[in-house]
Formats: structure tokens, C-alpha cells, sequence
């Protein structure tokens, strides 16, 4: 299910379902230790006798975000029990504070006793056993702990702050069900302590006359220790909800407006979209520098594993995201990150937990009976990439320099090491999709973008020779790709080739939308006609062709398959494969009016969004529904890259003949 609606401030991350419901919640790091672990924090209603959770049927609901903000806007209505609630969402952007402020309206022509309950299913340490959940009567709240992990709940109604009735209890095991259970008839237990697999519900109770309102406030505070989570409900107490959401909110316009962003010409849709994607990009991000795929864990109810985690090709598409978007300070610390978590060898394994351990993988050390080294290059290659275009755009030497030898130079001499002899290509490794050994295009060219970059980077700092020698590897693999990977007969580059028992090679002629690579990382322009021809044919065979449309990755993909493959359906289309075509159309755009069909293609990306603005991985290709996680960062990265790339071409295009300043248009 897609978390709609994300929110944090780096170091705590909340994420609802469609329903409005908190699944997820990470502390201290985004991306480790969901202590929510997808599980349900519902809110429950009990209105003239009638109890009802918000997320069952019978509520109509909306969510989205205020505008420019992580303020999270959840519109839910009940017409049979005649209640309204307008919830306003926020993680404080500086204190590890999560606040809810929320009308309750009263829609029936009748005085109504209103009781709204939070339920809370901790998984502490994302492990359901050794919790403890208490009442704390000098605060009149909640306490969930185990070891150095507290969530303080609270309430109140109007300016009185403290929850009316609790219940601490067990659950799922002894056949007991929840303190959840224990609130349906509008009366809870008020038993004050529970050990081992344990959860919560506490509520307020307002009396609303007919046609009326009242204002509930809910907040929970996050710490290491009891002295703070003490501090921030004190705080919270003294300054009130709405005082933080408030301030939250003017944060994140200024964090927004502190941005060289200018999206003159385009459509409200586009820019709105470039917008919610920077911030959740931002959301996304940790205070240590990691940056994690997705923060839905959905996807671990049916592959027992996550998207919780920084894979180094994703991130280093992240940060470049965001220095086109004009955040270096948010890029810069994961390059910093990264600094710390290469490998004493030169290269990046799969992926990383958030604090820099190294995380789960399927790639193995041993292949036919022989050990390997198992990484996609890729993502070795794009981060000296884009760390040099950070560079170029930047100049921020003192920040480069205690990155230059430990980061980039360990890298760019892993890459010229790990090099076949005969071919003159990277030496197998996995592709960036994940899934197959060889050598590959994409990765090919990711290799000689990182070389490049490191080149530049070594001439920048007065060591040309080991410049020369980055140069020379490069240019030696471009040759070898043309010679190698591209195919005369079919007039198009191959997406990998594997070297037989006898030592020739198979190529393997799959059409594959990693084959942008060839333009995206300008290892050669995308007007070079091998490139233009792979383009096309990538679109004539991976092109969605029903009602919903985009670019699948690869012929008869056969990930989270909404349908079984067919030549109208090669796989489920990627937010990011259309993406890259639509760079591709960009790149090539020889007047305005080609710019602007390939620009009207982002529409394609807007209508595939939730209202909340989210992006997911993949979607079905019949109806159009978010598969796999949902929101994807990288989808994200890619989508604010692309803007900006209309943004640059545009400016080539359309110059002022007085003055060469650019002139903008409506799209």
C-alpha cells in the first residue's frame, strides 16, 4: 500500500497508508529502526453510542500537504455518526516532535458526547517483544521504552492537555487482540503497565453542541532517555501543538524559497510536482548524509526485507538532484557520507544501512565455483560522477579536499584496476537493476563518467599525471563500447554482454531503458545516431501500449508483474525509464516546439502521482495503480533532474538578442 503521505525532519520519519493511518515511524536514523514496522496507529471515533476507526469504509477521507510544506493536510468525514475531522500533521523541523492538531466538527443537529482514541502498536528496535508501556500520572500520558528508545504520547482538548482514559495491554499472544479491542465500546481498562509485546490506546473526551466544533490536539515526543522525551512534552506543553506545526510550516517555505528555484513557462502541475518532490527528497534524507530508497514497508509483508536503505546509485542521483535544484549543503552530506562508508579497496558493496553498516544482499562473494567481487560498479562510477558535477557547479574546495584522496582517488584507482585486459571494459559485475552478472552498458558508461569526473578532479589539484592515466581508461572503454556493445546488424547498443566457457562473449540483445545511460552521463551525446536509433527502438518496444502508457525497464520484466508480458505490455511501466526517454527527447530537441512535446510529456509523470503528490516505482499497466513502494525517492531525483534539464535546454533556446538573458515562455 502507498504511504501517501511522509513527513519528518531527519531524524524522526512518519508515514501514513491512503487511509490517513501512521504505518511507519523511524528513530533516530531514517531508514533504520522502524519502530512501527508497517503495523496500524489508528484513531478511533465514539459518537452517540457509535464507535468506528477512521480507516474502515465508511469514512470518506482526502489527504494531501499544505503547500511548499511537510504539513500534512487528512480530511475525514463520517456521515452516519455526523463527525468531520480536519487534521493538521507536522514533525517539528528541529525537535523530534510529532503534532497533530484537529477539528472535530459536529455535522448532527444534536448535543454529542465525542471521544477520539489513538492507538499505538509499538515494535521497538522493529522487534515485538521486551516493550514496556505505561501511564504516567504527573503527566497524564503514555510511555512506550526498551533500552535507549522513548515515545511519549499526549493530549488535550482546547488548552487543557492530558488524555482522559488509557490502556496498557498485551497483544497477540494468549489470544488477546489489543488494547484496540478494549476502546470499541468507548470505555478504556486504565490498566497502567504492560510488559513484552505490548501496545496502547488513550483518548480525550469533548462535548460538541449541534452544528459546533472543538479542537483536539495529539503529540508524541521521541528521545533517547526519559529526561527528554520529559523536556519535549514540557515544551509542547508550555508553547502549545499548534505553535510548532506553525513554525514547521514557515520553515519549509523558507527552506524552499532559499533555493535559486525558477519554473517560469511551466504548467501548475509540473511545478507543484518539482516542489513535493524536492521535499520529500528532504524527507527522505538523514542528518548523517544517508539517503534511503523508500520508507515504505509494505514491501516487507511479502519479501521479508525493505527499501530502508541507501543504495550509493540512488543517493548519488539524490544529491545530484539536489544540487541542480541549488541545496548543496544536503548533497554535500552525502559525499561526506560516503567518505566514510567506500570500502578500504576503492568501491561501494550493494547498499547500507542508514548509520553505515553495511545492510542485507543477495549478491554473492562466489560465482561457478569462483570468488567475485560483488557490487554494481554503477554506483561506484556515478558518485565520483556526480560529486564532480557538484564540484563544477560549487567550487567548494576545503569541503573536496578531505574527500579527494580517501573518495575520490581510491575510487577512480579501483576503476582502472578492475578492468579486463582483453576487452579493455569494466570486469563483470551486477547490473543496476540488480539482477544479472555481465558486463553492462550502463554500467560501462557510469565507469567512464566517474573516471572523467575523478580526472578533472586530480588535474583540478595539480596531479595531471594521475589525470592522464583516468583519461586514458576512459577512452579506452569508450572505444571498447562501441566495439563491444554496439551491434552493426541491429543498429543499436546491447544492454550487456557475458563471456562464455570458451572464453568468446554473448551478447545479449534484450532492449533495456538503461541504455539512456549512453546520453545521460555524456559519454556520448544523445544526437549521435547509434544513440538516437537505441532510443527509438527502446521506445517502439518498451512503450506501455494501453490506456496508461511509460516506458517499461526491459522486454518481459517480469518484477511485481501486474500482467504476464506481452509485446503490448513488456513489463510494468517505470516513472524512471519514461524519464530518461523524455531526457532523451530533450537532449535532442532541435527548436522550441520539439522542447515543448517532450516537456508536455511530463504531464504523463503529474497524472501518475497521488494528490499527495507521491511517486511510486512502477504502476499497473490496465489501471494505473502504484506497485511496489511507494513514494520512490529515486523516482523523485529523476524528476527534478528532468525539470531542470527543460530548464537548461530552454535557456539555450530562448535568449534575448539585446541582452542573451533568457526569455521565458508559457508551456
Amino acid at each position: 500500500m502507498p504511504r501517501d503521505i511522509p513527513i519528518g525532519n531527519n531524524s524522526l520519519l512518519i508515514a501514513y497508508d491512503r487511509s490517513g493511518v501512521l504505518r511507519d515511524l523511524y528513530f533516530p536514523n531514517v531508514g533504520s529502526e522502524n519502530h512501527a514496522q508497517g503495523r496500524p496507529f489508528r484513531l478511533g471515533v465514539w459518537a452517540g453510542g457509535l464507535f468506528s476507526w477512521t480507516d474502515e469504509p465508511e469514512w470518506e477521507r482526502s489527504l494531501g500537504y499544505e503547500e511548499d510544506t511537510l504539513i500534512a493536510r487528512i480530511s475525514l468525514k463520517n456521515t452516519k455518526a455526523g463527525i468531520e475531522l480536519s487534521i493538521r500533521d507536522a514533525v517539528d523541523f528541529h525537535e523530534n516532535i510529532y503534532v497533530r492538531e484537529m477539528i472535530v466538527r459536529n455535522l448532527t443537529a444534536q448535543y454529542i458526547d465525542c471521544r477520539i482514541f489513538f492507538y499505538h502498536d509499538f515494535r521497538i528496535y522493529g522487534a515485538d517483544f521486551g516493550d514496556t508501556a505505561c501511564y504516567k500520572p504527573e503527566e497524564k500520558a503514555i510511555l512506550h521504552y526498551k533500552g535507549k528508545r522513548y515515545f511519549l504520547i499526549n493530549a488535550g482538548v482546547d488548552s487543557r492537555y492530558g488524555i482522559s482514559q488509557f490502556a496498557t495491554g498485551a497483544k497477540e499472544s494468549k489470544g488477546l487482540a489489543g488494547t484496540w479491542k478494549d476502546a470499541e465500546d468507548g470505555v478504556l481498562s486504565g490498566n497502567p503497565i504492560e510488559q513484552g509485546s505490548v501496545d496502547s490506546t488513550c483518548s480525550v473526551q469533548i462535548f460538541i453542541p449541534a452544528g459546533d466544533r472543538a479542537l483536539v490536539s495529539y503529540w508524541m515526543a521521541a528521545g533517547t532517555d526519559w529526561r527528554e522525551v520529559k523536556r519535549l512534552n514540557e515544551l509542547v506543553i508550555q508553547r502549545s501543538p499548534a505553535h510548532f506545526i506553525k513554525r514547521t510550516a514557515d520553515y519549509w517555505r523558507l527552506w524552499l524559497d532559499g533555493s535559486s528555484i525558477r519554473l517560469d513557462g511551466l504548467p501548475d502541475s509540473i511545478s507543484k510536482l518539482y516542489k513535493r518532490s524536492i521535499l520529500l527528497l528532504k524527507t527522505h534524507s538523514s542528518n548523517n548524509g544517508s539517503v534511503i530508497a523508500a520508507a515504505d514497508s509494505d514491501v516487507l509483508q511479502f519479501y521479508r526485507d525493505t527499501y530502508s536503505y541507501l543504495w550509493p546509485r540512488d543517493g548519488a542521483l539524490t544529491a545530484h538532484a539536489f544540487d541542480v535544484a541549488g541545496y548543496p549543503l544536503t548533497a554535500r552530506s552525502f559525499y561526506s557520507f560516503c567518505g566514510e562508508i567506500i570500502g578500504r579497496d576503492g568501491y561501494f558493496l550493494h547498499k547500507y544501512n542508514s548509520d553505515g553498516t553495511l545492510a542485507s544482499s543477495w549478491h554473492p562473494w562466489v560465482l561457478h565455483g569462483e570468488p567475485i567481487i560483488p557490487i554494481q560498479e554503477d554506483e561506484t562510477g556515478l558518485i565520483i560522477w556526480t560529486l564532480w558535477e557538484h564540484f563544477k557547479r560549487y567550487q567548494d574546495v576545503e569541503f573536496i579536499k578531505p574527500l579527494y584522496r580517501k573518495l575520490i582517488k581510491s575510487a577512480a584507482d579501483f576503476m582502472c584496476a578492475h578492468v579486463d585486459d582483453e576487452t579493455g571494459l569494466p570486469k563483470p559485475s551486477y547490473d543496476l537493476w540488480e539482477e544479472s552478472m555481465g558486463i553492462h552498458t550502463f554500467t560501462t558508461c557510469a565507469v567512464i563518467a566517474g573516471l572523467r569526473g575523478a580526472a578533472r578532479f586530480t588535474e583540478a589539484f595539480g596531479e595531471t599525471a594521475f589525470g592522464g592515466n583516468y583519461l586514458a581508461v576512459a577512452e579506452r572503454m569508450k572505444e571498447s563500447l562501441s566495439r563491444y556493445l554496439y551491434d552493426e546488424t541491429e543498429g543499436r547498443f546491447l544492454r550487456r554482454m557475458t563471456r562464455k566457457e570458451d572464453g568468446s562473449f554473448e551478447k545479449d540483445h534484450t532492449i533495456d531503458a538503461s541504455l539512456c545511460g549512453l546520453f545521460l552521463f555524456d559519454v556520448f551525446p544523445a544526437s549521435d545516431e547509434r544513440v538516437a536509433a537505441t532510443a527509438r527502438s527502446m521506445k517502439d518496444a518498451l512503450w506501455c501500449k494501453t490506456g496508461i502508457g511509460g516506458i517499461a525497464r526491459y522486454q518481459n520484466d517480469r518484477y511485481q508483474a501486474a500482467v504476464s508480458p506481452t509485446d503490448e505490455i513488456p513489463g510494468n511501466p517505470w516513472i524512471i525509464s519514461t524519464l530518461w526517454y523524455i531526457r532523451f527527447l530533450m537532449e535532442t530537441a532541435a527548436h522550441k516546439d520539439d522542447l515543448l512535446k517532450a516537456a508536455d510529456m511530463l504531464n504523463w509523470v503529474a497524472d501518475r502521482a497521488l494528490p499527495s503528490g507521491v511517486l511510486p516505482e512502477q504502476v499497473n499497466p490496465v489501471t494505473g495503480e502504484h506497485i511496489s513502494v511507494s513514494p520512490l525517492v529515486w523516482s523523485h531525483a529523476e524528476f527534478v533532474i528532468t525539470v531542470q534539464k527543460f530548464m537548461e535546454r530552454f535557456r539555450e533556446m530562448e535568449k534575448c538578442p539585446l541582452c542573451s538573458q533568457p526569455l521565458y515562455f508559457k508551456v
